[in-house]
């Protein structure tokens, strides 16, 4: 009889989790796990990211994110498409193709900004096959091919965007995602003094730029980047 009522408290169980997982997915759209994921992955970094937390954090059943990813590394692709998705893509037809170039350039790295998961997600080749990356990648050959370059030298260079996106914000003087603004500020007041405190006679340089060395200003760090960056591709363009 215990076991008979045991065996039927089971099944009434499984039926519950049933049920609710049902109702989780019914009320669950992929954009929002995907927006809830992105945002526990800014701010705990990729690794922190698992099914199990990001259901708790959404207050579902983890069987209601595997009804829309089958697994975390597709949960990462979503992930992926989401952050490309946010470069504006939507160009002048009639700017400039060097000020259009700039301009998705600009946009790549205000999106690294916003999401301190991003770098980590582009720096993974296979989050960047889905819809939004391939769109960008296409109007960056468009761009570029109004430049008056050719099928070989436009992926060259729409590649080297990506990766001076990415060089820019990974470069920033006292970048770490994972540190907090005081323990940045502080990496970089310990920095400082490490190189003011070098041999003047040795390192004179590094002495005399220990202040730009270790805390730019984080804007002219971005601006002038992308000013090297174009006037590259530009004076390329004119050899083609």
């Amino acid at each position: 009889m215990a076991a008979k009522q045991s065996t039927e408290e089971q099944g009434s169980q499984d039926r519950g989790t049933q049920d609710r997982g049902g109702e989780d997915r019914a009320r669950l759209s992929k954009a929002a796990v995907v927006d809830h994921a992105l945002a526990l992955a800014d701010a705990l970094g990729l690794e922190a990211l698992t099914m199990r937390r990001l259901a708790q954090e959404l207050g579902v059943t983890t069987m209601a994110l595997y009804w829309h990813f089958r697994s975390k590394e597709e949960l990462l692709a979503g992930l992926g498409d989401r952050v490309w998705a946010e470069i504006d893509i939507d160009l002048d037809p009639a700017a400039d193709w060097s000020a259009a170039l700039r301009g998705l350039v600009e946009s790549l790295v205000q999106m690294l900004r916003a999401h301190p998961c991003a770098s980590q997600l582009l720096l993974s080749g296979e989050k960047m096959h889905g819809e939004a990356s391939l769109l960008a990648t296409e109007t960056a050959l468009a761009v570029l091919q109004r430049g008056g370059f050719d099928a070989a030298h436009a992926s060259e260079i729409a590649r080297s965007a990506m990766w001076t996106g990415l060089m820019l914000v990974m470069s920033e003087p006292g970048y770490d995602p994972g540190f907090t603004p005081e323990e940045r500020t502080e990496r970089q007041r310990q920095s400082l003094i490490r190189l003011a405190m070098l041999s003047p006679s040795r390192f004179p340089c590094l002495v005399a730029a220990a202040g730009p060395m270790t805390a730019c200003d984080p804007e002219f760090h971005y601006r002038f980047g992308m000013d090297l960056f174009i006037a590259g591709v530009v004076a390329a363009a004119a050899k083609a």
